[in-house]
């Protein structure tokens, strides 16, 4: 099958992603194995192949917003059958013994493995993942909007969860990229008021496009002072930024999986019970009540094509800021 494959983490202006014929892969019990359609391209995927994030596995293919459709079954395969489609987010197997499983936060498992991290991903034509592992694709949506949906989508509905936003409550998204403009729309379903923080001028004309109330860079302060924060991009700094604009009591929720550091925090910013809590992974649990809400609202993920042999590419560009929502790979082109 072709595929980009990863065989040594490097800038991504190097071109690291190779363009391979490898082995098919066969599933085994409990397995499934997708022609994979669409694949979503992720900050995560950046910092894994730019090595700031651990690579436990080399060579690796990355990818893991996989949409597509079930071509065979392992032995024992009960939830699925070949011609469903189905989708395959970061989130790739738990051991279910550990005592985080046992907590009921298998995000936090000490055995996890993470698609296109521990295991191949979906900038392949196949991927092969556990069932219990795999989500139903809610009809609604076409293969490329579903992509942003199972990485960007649940990190963020995560984040908004572990943000304690309450309906009616001023919610601020710290960067507007394929995760917060997803984000966005479910705060503002929830009877939110949205305020975007984001450097691009562009940006901000998606967020107003979205429903944001008001859009603006992190410096500025906004009309009122916000109850939540999530930062998306991988700006330490910006926790601060969140905090200075928070009314008492709110919560900064940091949804990267990697981050520059964040600065000595003056104690006044922090004082009057503010909290700053990460967002690490998600459960399947998210990723069930995301995709039912998204179709319930629906959701429109505003997303770009491009052919897989593209991936360096559109991985330069995601660097830049200059994808408009999310990235998507068609692996058929």
């Amino acid at each position: 099958m072709n595929a980009m494959v990863l065989r040594r983490a490097r800038p991504v202006d190097e071109n690291p992603l190779e363009s391979a014929q490898v082995e098919t892969p066969t599933p085994h019990a409990n397995e499934i194995r997708i022609a994979v359609s669409v694949c979503g391209v992720c900050h995560t995927d950046l910092h894994t192949v730019e090595g700031e994030i651990a690579l436990p596995k080399l060579p690796v293919i990355p990818g893991h917003q996989i949409v597509g459709m079930v071509d065979q079954t392992g032995r024992d395969v009960t939830r699925f059958r070949v011609g469903d489609r189905v989708g395959v987010p970061w989130l790739n197997w738990t051991c279910g013994v550990c005592d985080f499983c046992k907590r009921g936060q298998e995000n936090l498992c000490e055995n996890a493995r993470f698609t296109g991290q521990h295991v191949d991903g979906g900038y392949a034509e196949y991927t092969i993942v556990d069932e219990k592992f795999a989500y139903k694709i809610p009809d609604v949506f076409a293969d490329a909007q579903a992509a942003p949906l199972l990485c960007g989508g649940v990190i963020g509905y995560r984040a908004l969860r572990l943000s304690d936003l309450q309906r009616g409550e001023r919610i601020g998204l710290f960067g507007l990229g394929a995760s917060a403009h997803i984000t966005l729309q479910i705060a503002r379903h929830w009877q939110c008021e949205a305020y975007v923080f984001t450097r691009g001028e562009e940006h901000r004309r998606l967020a107003r496009e979205l429903g944001a109330a008001w859009a603006g860079g992190a410096e500025e302060t906004p009309p009122k002072l916000i109850d939540r924060a999530i930062v998306f991009a991988p700006v330490g700094a910006l926790v601060l930024d969140a905090l200075r604009v928070m009314r008492k009591g709110g919560t900064v929720a940091h949804a990267g999986i990697y981050s520059t550091p964040i600065p000595q925090i003056d104690y006044n910013l922090l004082y009057h019970e503010r909290t700053i809590r990460s967002v690490a992974n998600s459960t399947r649990q998210d990723a069930e009540e995301l995709l039912k809400v998204a179709a319930e609202i629906p959701v429109r993920t505003e997303v770009e094509m491009f052919p897989l042999r593209e991936a360096n590419r559109v991985l330069q560009m995601l660097k830049a800021s200059q994808i408009r929502g999310a990235a998507v790979l068609d692996v058929g082109r």
